[in-house]
């Protein structure tokens, strides 16, 4: 090649770098539109149905317990294997549609973790019983399938709405996203109530031993977990992808810019797989890359950071989360003893969801939009580093503090709001921001497995507790060991705040800036290397380059 030739083809490559770094400008400086809109609402419909889903089998399975043992309960084995299936499959969703995501792409695998959730969730509803058939079974194994699609909604989610914001609102954004859902929770009580409400005469009339309209709650409670995610399916297989993946990983800057310039402006998207194909020499996604990138202390601590603080935040979370009706128990809450054997069915699954409520509106739901509020401006290390500590605190005092607060009304009312107190930290803090930073801080070839990664650390968690919780809580009598379950999680709080200290505060910065890659000359080939070095060179020298 001529060296005239050489110039021109070294500056097409620059200027394909200026290009990017362009439009990735448009991205973060772009105002509040619509369309931001627009992504938060199709991202957090996915995290209302999920949290509706988790969380309502903690309502489910007292109801599965008295139609499955006449009048009784679940075994521990069969409480345990309902309430931990999901997290098992959100495990493998996390893990695989984070890979997937990264290397197939954003939008080509959006609205698939939709529809596994969907199936799982109707499987659900209409599981039965038969000769060669268990019940429980059956439920593990829907929850699976439910639990896998679950789990790919974190890392797509996450980064999709964090690769169309801007700089500065992405935290808002994100944290919009996930209040999705505290609603979620609070849902599925309001519908426990209203469906328990409706067949009161039923249940009160029916005997024990065959209790039609108590199997028929809780299939109506789970089912109509199925409805908002087929509201929301259609819009996430027409969402287009994302700018920053179809330059980085599809390395088409052409069509990239073209999308920047029309659908976060305009709305429409259009792509022109004949005149916009131009391939750029960009880092590459690869197992070696892969160890080359994380083996530095500077990119591998800050996973380690997410994933550790995911994990730890997750054991207190999903152990209290998914345990309520028994924690409500244990308070004198949920169980109702003062009728016939059917009235006390009917009173003891009204007071849990109403419980449910209360714990989702005196906690749960304040905690997301006080982090909304905050996360932009005092930034989420700072909102991290608090949460973990007060949680630590709270569970110090609500385990140490047990058996005393045990023995009064005015205990009992303290425990409850220590307990309100710790779902609002949770949420006005780790819960929120550790599902915020892992969609910031990591380049985008690996952003989607790396939060993949992170928050399969966190399922993990809960697997550990929900287990731990099950095994443990009745040691020396029923709900006896709470107490010490409670100091064991304040435990991992601790070792969260060590965790945290491991990040980055990323407010107010792009995504290519704390990816911890050089942006200038992101894009190059070995005659812009060259070039790239020789201005370099002639710096040193004192001489301006030509």
């Amino acid at each position: 090649m001529s060296l005239e030739g050489e110039k021109h083809h070294a500056s097409v490559a620059i200027s394909a770098d200026e290009r990017r770094r362009a439009a990735l400008a448009e991205i973060d400086e772009a105002k509040f539109s619509w369309f931001h809109v627009k992504a938060c609402i199709v991202a957090g419909v996915g995290f209302f149905t999920d949290a509706y889903d988790i969380f309502g089998i903690s309502i489910a399975a007292q109801m599965i317990g008295y139609v499955y043992h006449a009048g009784g309960s679940n075994t521990s084995n069969q409480d345990l294997g309902i309430k931990v299936a999901h997290s098992v499959g959100t495990v493998f969703g996390q893990l695989a549609f984070g890979y997937l995501a990264d290397h197939v792409g954003r939008k080509r695998m959006y609205g698939f973790e939709l529809i596994i959730i969907i199936i799982g969730t109707l499987g659900q509803a209409v599981a039965g019983q038969a000769p060669g058939v268990n019940i429980y079974g059956v439920l593990v194994m829907y929850r699976f399938i439910m639990g896998m699609g679950i789990g790919g909604d974190y890392p797509l989610s996450a980064v999709i709405t964090s690769e169309f914001a801007a700089r500065r609102i992405r935290g808002r954004m994100m944290a919009a996203t996930f209040s999705a859902q505290g609603w979620g929770n609070f849902s599925c009580a309001i519908v426990s109530v209203i469906v328990v409400s409706a067949y009161k005469n039923s249940i009160i009339n029916e005997p024990v031993t065959h209790l039609r309209s108590v199997d028929q709650c809780w299939r109506f409670v789970i089912g109509l977990g199925a409805v908002p995610g087929a509201i929301a399916l259609y819009f996430r297989l027409t969402i287009p992808e994302t700018p920053r993946y179809t330059m980085d990983v599809e390395r088409n800057i052409k069509q990239a810019s073209q999308d920047v310039d029309t659908y976060l402006t305009t709305g429409t998207y259009v792509v022109d797989p004949i005149h916009n194909v131009e391939r750029a020499e960009v880092p590459v996604a690869s197992w070696s890359d892969f160890i080359r990138h994380f083996g530095q202390w500077k990119n591998g601590k800050v996973l380690l950071g997410t994933a550790w603080s995911w994990f730890a935040l997750d054991v207190a979370f999903y152990g209290l989360g998914l345990n309520s009706s028994v924690i409500l128990k244990t308070i004198g809450f949920g169980t109702y003893t003062g009728g016939t054997k059917s009235f006390n069915i009917y009173q003891s699954l009204y007071n849990v969801s109403v419980g449910n409520i209360i714990l989702a509106v005196g906690g749960l739901i304040p905690g997301y939009y006080f982090t909304m509020a905050l996360v932009d401006s005092w930034g989420r290390k700072p909102i991290q580093l608090m949460g973990f500590s007060v949680l630590t605190v709270i569970f110090v005092c609500m385990g140490f503090g047990y058996d005393a607060m045990q023995k009064t009304d005015s205990g009992k009312k303290a425990f409850v709001f220590l307990y309100c107190m710790a779902n609002f930290f949770q949420n006005f803090g780790p819960n929120t921001t550790t599902f915020i930073v892992p969609g910031e801080v990591f380049p985008t070839r690996y952003r989607s497995t790396a939060h993949g990664i992170s928050a399969a650390s966190g399922k993990i968690g809960a697997i550990i507790s929900q287990v731990g919780f099950s095994r443990m809580i009745n040691i020396g009598g029923t709900g006896k060991f709470l107490k010490h379950i409670l100091e064991i999680f304040a435990l991992f709080m601790a070792t969260g705040i060590a965790s945290t200290l491991l990040l980055p505060e990323t407010k107010n910065l792009t995504l290519e800036d704390l990816s911890q890659e050089e942006q200038i000359g992101f894009v190059r080939d070995s005659t812009v290397a060259m070039a790239v070095q020789e201005k370099h060179n002639s710096q040193e020298e004192g001489v301006s380059p030509m």
